[in-house]
């Protein structure tokens, strides 16, 4: 019985939906194309198509997630028919070779492994992406190529890179442009993109190559297999290539970026080389244009402190700035605040270093330091522009605070970042880069510091009841009304228990008091009581507001938020 009439007898999907089954087919009658056009038109999940139809052809299908694989039968299994055709043993039983595939289609392959191995072969059904999981977690990232398997067409693979490869002829180019080599870094990179990575870490150390991923602000190590050591210098060759960097200088650092396309979608990578002790380290900023959705309502700010903020960036003119360490999330609030603003009545200018995403309808400039073109040196051109709005990157200095100042007192809003840990550090900051203090007080609006937390996977969240050794002094115990949520894993969220991340906020409005407060240089500490007294919810609050909602966990606000010290002694 051919697919499409086993899904529609199963009752997955109707005939109307069959016909543009076979449409997005082209009319093929493969019954795996025909599976994989009925899956991507969202009529039918894998698993369900793969049960039906096993259950058709007799075969049985299996949870990889909850089977258990006995990793000893991989030394005798043949690399390429994995690699090949999405094999994977999985048990012996009975004497037989049960053998994991996605394709019921096509049985030839298990006849090879039958031949190469001497045991009877028994097939079960899995979903394709469980079984890729299973090479990358055992074999390795990259295991393909090293098996020394040649490489298709580079858009074959998902992956293209947008512009001219340049190379200078030598042994050590021509070796980075092997196939091998080529499809090896693009599987590197279509690993990261695919795992939601923010940054890829390859470094070079004594006992051979590593990489790591940033996965919602941790760093994973990825495992690769011991053979991949040999192509190190030739990876980071083919990076440094791709991004056009010099080859041949490995002395000094360089940096870079390469555009790519991915499934259809632009993603930026910003690299970063650095010589070390056993060779080059390079780090990847992976800026997924496709992924990022900047929208104020949908970054974590509470109902209250969304709306005490929409008031701040209506402002006519000020200064309002966001503080946070690096990756704290600040650019994407800026941006997000931007785009909730802008329309054609508005000119918007940013000056920034770098500039991270392209936003539609807001002129960017982008800061060169080495040719002159500073924060400060811009802004002060920005401003014969004739802008409503203006964004610099980050306030680094005197000059460029001081210009800030002078825009926000023509009539400018002018939004910054700055590095302090708290908001009410802000005002400080900028006093004790050589501001005047009237001048702080008079200009700056209103201070937002945030942190990244780990959202929960809600499809593995599971509720606990901690008891006061497992929380620090400052729970608030008196807030709590309903569970409290800790993480477990799954293979939603590939089995980390959380899934992407959102903001904690602690958003500091400049009152009377606090102008004044600012203006006779009274310490952040000061600064900050007296805004907890009027009601401000600062970091930790805000993040164990967000553990009593039930979006994060205890252990992710106590990584990322210090401890409100005068709370703690209040108590």
């Amino acid at each position: 019985m051919e697919a499409g009439e086993i899904l529609v007898r199963s009752g997955l999907i109707d005939s109307r939906q069959l016909d543009q089954t076979r449409a997005q087919a082209n009319g093929h009658g493969d019954g795996t194309r025909l599976i994989e056009a009925a899956i991507s038109l969202g009529f039918v999940t894998e698993e369900a198509a793969l049960r039906a139809v096993g259950e058709q052809v007799g075969i049985d299908y299996i949870d990889l997630t909850e089977t258990e694989v006995d990793l000893t039968l991989l030394k005798n299994f043949p690399p390429k028919l994995i690699h090949r055709q999405s094999l994977f043993p999985i048990r012996r039983d009975h004497g037989q070779l049960v053998v994991a595939t996605s394709n019921p289609f096509d049985l030839y392959p298990l006849d090879e492994v039958s031949a190469a191995t001497g045991f009877s072969v028994m097939p079960v059904l899995a979903a394709r992406n469980e079984i890729a999981k299973l090479i990358k977690k055992h074999l390795g990232v990259g295991s393909e190529t090293v098996e020394g398997l040649v490489a298709q067409a580079v858009e074959e693979e998902g992956l293209e890179l947008l512009s001219d490869i340049e190379t200078d002829g030598s042994e050590l180019s021509e070796m980075a442009q092997e196939a091998s080599v080529v499809r090896l870094v693009n599987e590197i990179l279509l690993e990261a993109i695919e795992s939601r990575a923010s940054d890829v870490h390859i470094e070079s150390q004594s006992s051979g190559i590593s990489i790591r991923y940033r996965i919602d602000g941790l760093l994973q190590q990825q495992p690769v297999p011991p053979e991949i050591n040999r192509f190190e210098s030739a990876i980071i060759s083919r990076l440094k290539i791709m991004a056009r960097l010099n080859i041949a200088e490995k002395r000094l650092p360089q940096d870079g970026r390469m555009k790519l396309k991915v499934s259809g979608r632009e993603v930026d990578v910003r690299v970063s080389v650095i010589p070390m002790i056993h060779g080059e380290g390079i780090v990847m900023r992976i800026l997924d244009k496709g992924s990022m959705k900047f929208e104020l309502r949908a970054i974590g700010m509470e109902a209250d402190t969304y709306q005490t903020f929409r008031e701040l960036i209506d402002l006519p003119h000020g200064i309002v700035l966001v503080t946070g360490p690096t990756g704290s999330g600040k650019t994407t609030t800026l941006y997000s605040a931007l785009i909730e603003i802008n329309t054609p009545d508005v000119k918007i200018i940013t000056t920034e270093d770098p500039v991270e995403y392209q936003l539609e309808g807001i002129n960017q400039i982008q800061v060169h330091a080495k040719i002159g073109l500073t924060f400060a040196q811009s802004l002060r051109s920005i401003l014969r522009h004739d802008p409503d709005i203006v964004l610099v990157g980050e306030i680094r200095d005197l000059e460029t605070a001081e210009n800030a100042i002078q825009a926000s007192l023509t009539g400018h809003l002018v939004f910054s970042t700055l590095h302090t840990n708290d908001a009410a550090s802000a005002y400080t900051r900028l006093t004790d880069m050589g501001v005047e203090p009237f001048l702080v007080a008079s200009t700056v609006e209103g201070v937002m510091a945030q942190r990244l937390v780990r959202r929960l996977c809600p499809k593995c969240k599971t509720t606990y009841e901690p008891t006061p050794d497992d929380v620090p002094a400052d729970f608030p115990w008196e807030w709590k009304s309903g569970p409290i949520y800790k993480s477990v894993g799954c293979r939603e969220c590939r089995n980390a228990g959380f899934k992407g991340r959102m903001g904690i906020y602690e958003l500091m409005v400049t009152t009377n008091e606090i102008r004044q407060l600012a203006h006779d240089r009274v310490s952040s500490w000061k600064v900050m009581q007296h805004a907890m007294d009027q009601g401000m919810r600062s970091l930790r609050q805000d993040g164990w507001k967000k553990v009593m909602d039930g979006k994060t966990t205890v252990d992710e606000v106590v990584r990322n938020a210090k401890a409100d010290h005068s709370l703690m002694m209040k108590k």
